[in-house]
């Protein structure tokens, strides 16, 4: 049993191993956490501007006045596309706070060893 549990355990390892670098690739070329309004009508060049024009923004109101003109920009190029974006942008920072139950993890006991 303990050679059969050893065996499986290895490829499990090889297999993740050789599918490391085509995921981080992915993940690289496709962030789950790029949320640029409009994304889909932009070209690669068009959202490295973007990030770098949030980046360089140096206060606030800057960044939010940024993504408002981004925002006219996109509802401007999907109405000529022929296209329906949201009316509103993505949430800021999306992905980790409170889901629609309120809670903050998969498991239970909010962090405190029970």
């Amino acid at each position: 049993m303990l050679k059969s549990t050893l065996k499986l355990t290895t490829a499990a390892l090889a297999l993740a191993l050789a599918m490391g670098p085509a995921l981080s690739a992915e993940l690289v070329a496709n962030p789950a956490q790029e949320q640029v309004y409009g994304s889909q009508l932009m070209t690669q060049k068009e959202r490295a501007a973007h990030r770098a024009q949030l980046r360089a923004a140096k206060t606030a109101e800057e960044k939010a006045q940024v993504r408002a003109e981004h925002h006219e920009r996109m509802q401007e190029r999907a109405k000529q596309q022929g296209v329906t974006l949201p009316d509103s942008p993505p949430a800021i920072g999306g992905g980790m706070g409170p889901g629609p139950g309120g809670g903050m993890g998969m498991s239970p006991g909010g962090g405190r060893n029970r």
